[in-house]
């Protein structure tokens, strides 16, 4: 018996390992040294910073995987998994230096491997990020046949002095929501259940109500945010920014308050894409839930001091980049929460 009897075929791997070596070089930047096929990644900081602070993440893809395999579409989440990764560590200010995956599957195709690597290839080079490394592993018996794990981790930085700390955000600080194209990366357990079982639909089926077939719906990309706001950050306009992920704005936007300031949100001031009224009301969700469990069509919430605002406000509608200012933030009794939501959602 050999090692391919056993379910791990070398030669594939090889073949996989070559196409990665070829999308994942275009994406280089000055900081690399050497390339891909090192026991490890070397990336040189550029001496213009004075004093760097590295900013680190890492996040998978999650349940959108398993629509990727239904629809036999690989490409979009390789890009989604960067794009989040990115968006994580700009809320701290950091640029995207390099980024590096983990993709595990029960047995290899290089023609799937190159399609989620050419997504991640192409979404680092928009973002300006090296692909320098990763790990590619075959693991027969661990994964059901045609399905697979990915997983990514970006290392950025950012300058010590322009750090946000939480108590850089005021009472008075206005809130700009930035659109979401859709789920992004989050909410597809319970979006799966609904659509796939409770609808009992497949993912070529058309759906009037999103003017879609329900499987490209769901693979819509997760937005970067960096190329849009990196002048911004650079400018110093923000007090902070919170990246809507698992746990919805109430979950989420918590993260970047200081204890007694309240985000007060009023519904209604944003479109919400008609993917979340259609879920809502597959699984007659309430509110709360939909909130705490999908982005609702906000991807990326800007807390700006109300001296910065129109600032703002000209940069974004300079760069044809639709926001919609969506509450404020108050002071509050310290035991009360720091998220309060007022009128109603528009269905």
């Amino acid at each position: 018996m050999d090692y391919a009897e056993a379910g791990v075929d070398i030669s594939l791997a090889d073949q996989a390992k070559q196409r990665i070596r070829r999308l994942a070089s275009r994406t280089f930047t000055r900081g690399v040294i050497g390339g891909i096929g090192s026991f490890a990644g070397l990336f040189a900081l550029d001496k213009k910073w004075r004093e760097p602070v590295l900013v680190s993440s890492a996040d998978g893809v999650g349940t959108k995987l398993k629509i990727a395999t239904a629809t036999g579409i690989h490409s979009s989440v390789g890009g989604d998994l960067v794009n989040h990764c990115v968006n994580d560590i700009l809320t701290l200010g950091a640029e995207p230096l390099f980024f590096l995956d983990y993709l595990a599957m029960g047995k290899m195709d290089p023609n799937i491997v190159e399609q989620i690597v050419e997504g991640m290839a192409r979404a680092c080079h928009s973002a300006g990020c090296a692909l320098i490394g990763g790990e590619t592993a075959e693991m027969p018996g661990f994964y059901a046949p045609g399905e697979y794990d990915l997983a990514g981790f970006i290392v950025g930085v950012v300058e010590r002095a322009s750090l946000k700390k939480t108590n850089a955000v005021k009472a008075g600080d206005l809130l700009l929501a930035l659109p979401s194209t859709g789920l992004h990366t989050n909410g597809y357990s319970l979006a799966r259940k609904l659509v796939f079982e409770h609808a009992g639909l497949h993912p070529e089926s058309y759906v009037a109500e999103v003017s879609n077939k329900i499987g490209a719906e769901l693979l819509r990309p997760h937005r970067c945010y960096w190329p849009m706001l990196k002048t911004t950050v650079a400018r110093g306009w923000l007090s902070a920014m919170a990246h809507i992920t698992g746990g919805g704005i109430p979950g989420n936007l918590p993260r970047v308050l200081p204890r007694g300031a309240q985000a007060e949100i009023e519904l209604g001031t944003w479109p919400v894409p008609p993917i979340f009224s259609y879920l809502a009301t597959l699984g007659r969700l309430e509110r709360d839930e939909l909130l705490r469990t999908f982005n609702m069509g906000v991807g990326m919430i800007l807390v700006v001091p109300l001296e910065n605002h129109r600032a703002l406000e000209t940069e974004l509608k300079r760069r044809r980049e639709k926001f919609y200012r969506i509450g404020q933030i108050r002071k509050c009794d310290p035991r009360k929460p720091q998220v309060a939501f007022t009128g109603k959602l528009p269905f």
